[in-house]
């Protein structure tokens, strides 16, 4: 299936076609990201084991996907603008952020 986006929309932006013939779906309830000078890379997993008081987590991860730093910053937009958006809707999501695990290196 391809969508377009109508070009009077668009006012005089080119009209794009997304080809989602590849595309595929993955779950993630984890996101890490790291960075050079040159690139942003967002790793998603998940981790399946929720029991409290876990002294360690094992997180799968699934996909890797790195961006030069122009796209992370649209990306960075995108997202912003649509948790906005969900926010609005159904009420403010509270992240309450703890302290950060140390990281385990494979085995």
């Amino acid at each position: 299936m391809i969508k377009a986006v109508d070009e009077k929309a668009a006012g005089a932006l080119p009209k794009i076609n997304w080809d989602d013939t590849k595309l595929k779906t993955t779950y993630a309830n984890v996101c890490n990201v790291t960075s050079t000078r040159e690139e942003v890379t967002l790793l998603f997993g998940t981790n399946q084991g929720w029991s409290a008081g876990q002294k360690e987590l094992t997180v799968e991860l699934s996909d890797r996907i790195i961006l030069n730093p122009y796209a992370a910053k649209r990306l960075l937009i995108l997202i912003s603008n649509v948790v906005g958006q969900y926010e609005q809707r159904f009420g403010t999501l509270n992240i309450e952020a703890g302290p950060v695990p140390a990281a385990v290196e494979k085995a």
